[in-house]
């Protein structure tokens, strides 16, 4: 499964993309607000997650800028089946290109495909002290759920809080409309 947006590519990681995903990936601001990447994060950790069986129904994708010469690999995301069942979305994007929209756009895409795989809602997760994650998820549509928990995160060596939040995709998501003078 492969999505295109206005600006991004995403596609499923192959091997031969390790040496760039180490590249993007390696930066302890980015690691630590991640549950399972290992710090420091190194060639044969890339090469690992790139070689790890995936699920067959869920996307995981690498994030790519497409451009006039070869895309740049700038992140990634995926839909993540948790132990409750639940369906989660998470992402990363490399630092040298935070504040441009990227995440938004590359989460957008997830959620139209989680809509076309007749998912009903999706779950979401973002370290209380990652409040720009916060944001992006606020974006996307997600609401709190009133909950937060602990999750580990290995880059940091030990549990944060995280802030628990929901998006439902069998609602009719309406753009609020001007008030009238």
């Amino acid at each position: 499964m492969f999505a295109r947006t206005e600006r991004l590519l995403l596609r499923p990681g192959w091997i031969e993309d390790a040496p760039a995903l180490a590249a993007a990936i390696a930066d302890e601001r980015i690691v630590r607000n991640l549950s399972a990447a290992p710090w420091p994060y190194r060639l044969a950790d890339a090469e690992a997650f790139l070689s790890a069986p995936r699920d067959p129904v869920l996307p995981s994708f690498l994030v790519f800028v497409r451009t006039t010469a070869a895309p740049e690999l700038i992140g990634s995301c995926a839909l993540v089946r948790r132990p409750s069942g639940a369906v989660e979305l998470g992402y990363w994007i490399g630092r040298a290109h935070w504040g441009r929209g990227y995440a938004t756009e590359a989460g957008r895409a997830l959620i139209e495909i989680a809509r076309a795989l007749g998912l009903r809602r999706l779950e979401a997760a973002h370290f209380v002290d990652n409040p720009a994650s916060g944001r992006v998820l606020e974006k996307l549509g997600f609401v709190s759920t009133g909950l937060s928990a602990e999750r580990t995160s290995c880059a940091r060596g030990t549990a944060a809080p995280v802030r628990l939040v929901r998006l439902l995709l069998d609602e009719v998501q309406e753009e609020a409309a001007p008030l009238a003078a």
